[in-house]
């Protein structure tokens, strides 16, 4: 193994490592504002799910999509080493501003920049581009709407009648219909080696994220049958406890979500290296050591984010941070099953703005808004231009 591809591998982890106290904000600041669990103790829950990700998103799409980002034929050691020079400085700055701006781009950015500075546009493949840059307006807005949507549910339920919990029947139906149009049963495609069929269909990692959202889903219609009957205490005594609920399923969406995109990274580098001739020959090592170090990252926290995300956009309380988290939960894993390597900051802040929304336009602090959404589109660009600045110098020596 040569030292550049040590070197190159190091980067990458460290950059997942940061990629992890950047971003912990997204896990928990929702869940430190409604103090249901204090900062030090939200961290751990978040890095615990954030490991947990790695027994359930075992397929590897986004990984793939970030690998495919630059053309086979001009990925070379030196690209890799500025895409993630560039990358690990703008999360850096960004971090200490405490701007919330996506770790997921920036290295998709740097990638870019430095495969353009090697070899010209033609460097880059545009399809998975394309899709990441529309993502950075799709997946906050899935976010607020369904954050939206699940804050209006909530909050008719809290009605006494018939009609809210007919209403909450019905979310149950539609969950286990489209949970069943979404499971894999064809018993020649099923990953798992159980004799019982029934075993091999539930412990599929591709249906068991569908069957772990599904049952949060069920649990939250079951609960808001209920809502009405509770006083204001009860009721958030219990929200703080089913928040803990919805921060797991969404710790567990950025775990799988942002680790895969270093693991594209690292097997890029690896192919480049000649070490492996395929994606699909990437080592079991490169995973487990990626979910590893997004974990650790986001034990380290991120305090300043944590303030902008769970405070400056709107006041949060706990059954809009349920609203909130479940919101993003359910947007992270939808566009990992599409492959697409979206933000968990985008996600969450766009959810954040939804559940404020619900309130009136005027408790979202537009303001706040705006700024993050100035980082999030010069993000990708200013990291290309960074990295090919890297890449120019880097040349010079290699």
């Amino acid at each position: 193994m040569s030292v550049l591809l040590i070197v190159i591998l190091v980067l990458a982890i460290i950059f997942d490592y940061i990629n992890g106290f950047h971003d912990a904000a997204n896990s928990i600041a929702t869940i430190v504002s409604t103090k249901v669990l204090t900062p030090f103790q939200a961290v751990i829950w978040a890095a615990l799910f954030n490991f947990v990700a790695f027994f359930i998103f075992r397929d590897h799409g986004v990984a793939n999509t970030i690998a495919k980002t630059v053309k086979e034929d001009f990925i070379t050691l030196p690209v890799i080493l500025s895409g993630l020079i560039a990358a690990i400085s703008w999360n850096l700055m960004t971090w200490w501003f405490g701007i919330p701006s996506s770790s997921s781009h920036t290295l998709i950015g740097g990638f870019a920049g430095a495969a353009i500075a090697h070899a010209g546009f033609n460097a880059v493949n545009t399809e998975p581009i394309i899709k990441t840059v529309s993502f950075i307006v799709l997946a906050p807005l899935m976010g607020m709407v369904m954050a939206y949507i699940i804050s209006l549910w909530f909050i008719y339920s809290f009605r006494r009648g018939a009609l809210p919990k007919i209403l909450s029947f019905g979310v149950i139906a539609i969950v286990m219909i489209l949970l069943f149009n979404v499971m894999e049963t064809d018993p020649s495609k099923l990953k798992g080696h159980s004799a019982n069929y029934l075993v091999n269909v539930l412990s599929d990692t591709r249906n068991f994220k569908w069957i772990l959202l599904a049952t949060i889903l069920t649990a939250m219609s079951v609960f808001t049958m209920f809502l009405g009957s509770l006083n204001t205490a009860r009721s958030t005594m219990y929200l703080k406890r089913f928040q803990l609920v919805s921060s797991a399923a969404f710790s567990i969406g950025h775990g799988g979500n942002d680790a895969q995109k270093v693991m594209g990274i690292i097997t890029v580098a690896l192919i480049s290296a000649h070490h492996i001739k395929t994606f699909s020959e990437m080592p079991v090592w490169v995973p487990l050591v990626c979910y590893t170090a997004i974990a650790l990252g986001t034990l380290s926290g991120g305090w300043k984010i944590i303030k902008t995300m769970g405070t400056r956009i709107t006041k949060i309380t706990p059954f809009e941070g349920v609203a909130a988290e479940t919101a993003g939960a359910i947007t992270l894993f939808l566009t990992e099953n599409l492959k697409i390597p979206v933000s968990t900051t985008h996600t969450i802040a766009g959810s954040i703005m939804g559940v404020g929304a619900t309130k009136r336009l005027s408790a979202v602090r537009w303001g706040v808004t705006i700024n993050l959404l100035w980082a999030w589109i010069l993000t990708i660009p200013v990291s290309g231009m960074l990295a090919a600045g890297v890449y120019c110098v880097v040349r010079l020596f290699l």
